[in-house]
């Protein structure tokens, strides 16, 4: 930002992929460890699911468990900014989450200010 003609405004954080999301939180190794943890207990695979991992023979390239996984998370992300730094709490980061590292992912961002 602090390049930008920008001074204030929001910026949107966007992931360009259903398996993969962005997240406002601590950058801190135990508290990732802890997420992926939460998400294998809340969406856990199955065999029962119609869209199946391809190392599982299925023909998809990701279980529906990593799709159920984004959506407890989100996609995007608003931040705003002022005096040309994001006004982010002194432990918060932006975050990409990968959650199948089956390919290469895109986020889009998106700068509306002054």
């Amino acid at each position: 930002m602090e390049k930008s003609a920008f001074r204030g405004g929001i910026i949107l954080v966007s992931a360009l992929h259903p398996t993969a999301a962005i997240v406002v939180n601590e950058n801190e190794p135990g508290l990732l460890d802890d997420l992926e943890t939460w998400l294998q207990e809340i969406a856990p695979p199955r065999d029962d699911f119609k869209h199946k991992d391809p190392r599982s023979g299925g023909r998809f390239e990701s279980s529906a468990a990593i799709h159920f996984q984004s959506l407890l998370l989100n996609h995007q992300a608003i931040v705003p900014f002022s005096e040309k730094k994001l006004d982010l709490g002194p432990n918060q980061a932006v975050l990409f989450v990968e959650l199948d590292g089956l390919r290469p992912k895109q986020i889009f961002v998106q700068v509306i200010g002054e």
